[in-house]
């Protein structure tokens, strides 16, 4: 495993098998540390557990050569996820990816209703993916469908949330950390945080800080990770 806390000394085997813990930036894609951390070692067998949207930063773990099996286990473990839901506007993609589209009043909330509406939030859910998601039909991503303007029918799916707990609060911003099961999408999470409160609400910032037993805090940046383990530094902007 190749995370900061590595040693020096260490000889990683790309080819055999690593898992590398990644901490992503803001408006990059996981595909993309992907595509880095495979030309930066030359393997070609490279995926990663989980894609994290470009509006998130956080924890990606990356799979190079034989790790890649371990993909599918890692994917079903629970993510725990930091943020910032905005009350009182909305946007199509429930983030900041789009522009807002309305815009409602929050005088009348109060951190006793904010608290009241997290409790309907634990435990076993039924979610329906966004629109804004990589989620494909036919063939085609939700995402590019929405950017045209379309909507289709999507499949409610089951979630479970084991945790959430209200950080601080700086109206209109809602700060939280979340846990929660595979196929969660926060941002969905957000969206319905406010309908329940009826002023409506978006993801202003997500983090992704645990994969499982995985922590952001044992993370390196891409960058990071190609200066020390790349033998042929390929820049790569």
């Amino acid at each position: 495993m190749i995370t900061k806390n590595t040693k020096s000394d260490y000889t990683p085997s790309f080819e055999s098998g690593e898992i590398v813990l990644i901490d992503k930036r803001l408006k990059k894609s996981s595909f993309d540390i992907v595509y880095k951390v495979r030309k930066a070692t030359g393997v070609k067998k490279v995926g990663h557990a989980g894609t994290l949207d470009p509006m998130a930063t956080g924890l990606v773990l990356v799979c190079t050569g034989r790790k890649t099996k371990e993909i599918t286990h890692l994917l079903n473990v629970e993510k725990t996820y930091t943020g910032i839901i905005s009350l009182g506007k909305t946007t199509p993609s429930f983030d900041l990816e789009t522009f807002y589209d309305s815009e409602n009043g929050i005088e009348g909330i109060t951190e006793e209703m904010i608290h009241k509406v997290r409790d309907k939030f634990l435990g076993d859910q039924i979610q329906t993916p966004p629109m804004f998601s990589a989620i494909k039909q036919n063939g085609q991503a939700l995402y590019q469908l929405a950017r045209r303007g379309l909507e289709v029918e999507r499949q409610p799916k089951n979630i479970f949330i084991s945790k959430f707990d209200i950080t601080k609060i700086e109206m209109p911003n809602v700060h939280f950390e979340i846990t929660c099961s595979k196929g969660t999408y926060i941002r969905v999470i957000a969206s319905d945080f406010g309908k329940e409160l009826g002023c409506g609400a978006y993801l202003r910032e997500l983090r992704r800080t645990k994969v499982g037993d995985y922590d952001v805090a044992d993370a390196l940046s891409i960058d990071e990770f190609r200066e020390i383990y790349t033998s042929n530094l390929i820049a790569v902007e």
